[in-house]
């Protein structure tokens, strides 16, 4: 089996005694390599410039480029390194999702977050799952009052920075599971709501959403093309590709060709 490669990893925390102890922390863990500094946001994209990164510790309050700010800009990269938001307030965390962070650690900082954090950014790298346990830390940042999902209705209410939203069922491409949550994934966005991925997966069958993976809902209609490589299905679904567990494999093809033959 090959050795992974050390991770080099970028802090990004306006606080000296914040940085040094994520540094010590980040050190500890064998899968590290190297710790890389940042006192600002500035500072960070000026590294992350010529410099390539396994991952990014962002501090969400920052003065100048926040956490959030700077996580803005990496996504607009053509590779984007993966970002890790930390911060001392539970209240960023929809925010932190909706830009696709892969997790999000309270202060004060907890050795087994941060190992937890780092089994992350390897699962990202290599395509794996990300640890089970982790959802429920993922959840930690995500407020009380978020609106549970209305799911006996074509619209569905999602909250957008305390401000409730209406969207079409029909217009989601793809749900994503986050433990008790799940991600709506649309072309315009995507949206935290408190339902499970099994619930939806039951109540939404009937409109056309089938499960591909133990992460992901699909909804048929949003099917853009079929990839099979060396016996591997995947679904493009606008700028997206979900690989098909092999598990679901069978289950999905003979419904696409059933779905085929119905449309012709």
């Amino acid at each position: 089996m090959t050795t992974p490669e050390p991770l080099r990893i970028l802090i990004v925390d306006d606080e000296a005694p914040i940085r040094d102890e994520l540094a010590w922390l980040l050190a500890q863990d064998a899968r590290v390599g190297e710790v890389l500094i940042a006192e600002d946001g500035g500072a960070a994209l000026r590294i992350l410039t010529d410099t390539d990164v396994a991952a990014v510790f962002l501090d969400i309050s920052m003065p100048g480029l926040d956490g959030l700010d700077v996580a803005r800009i990496l996504r607009k990269y053509e590779s984007p390194p993966p970002f890790v938001f930390v911060s001392a307030h539970d209240t960023h965390g929809v925010a932190a999702f909706d830009l696709d962070a892969i997790d999000y650690v309270l202060k004060p900082i907890r050795p087994d977050r941060i190992h937890e954090a780092v089994s992350r950014i390897i699962a990202r790298g290599t395509g794996a799952p990300p640890p089970g346990s982790a959802h429920d830390h993922e959840l930690e940042a995500i407020p009380d009052q978020l609106a549970p999902i209305v799911i006996d209705s074509e619209k569905i209410a999602v909250d957008v920075g305390g401000t409730t939203r209406f969207i079409q069922r029909s217009d989601v491409l793809f749900v994503e599971s986050h433990g008790d949550y799940a991600r709506l994934v649309t072309a315009s966005g995507r949206y935290l709501v408190r339902v499970s991925l099994a619930m939806l997966e039951e109540e939404w069958a009937s409109a056309g959403f089938v499960r591909i993976h133990r992460s992901w809902i699909v909804n048929l209609a949003h099917i853009d093309e079929v990839r099979h490589d060396n016996g591997r299905l995947s679904l493009g679904i606008g700028e997206n590709q979900l690989e098909v567990s092999r598990r679901h494999t069978r289950a999905v093809r003979d419904l696409l060709v059933r779905s085929a033959r119905l449309g012709r």
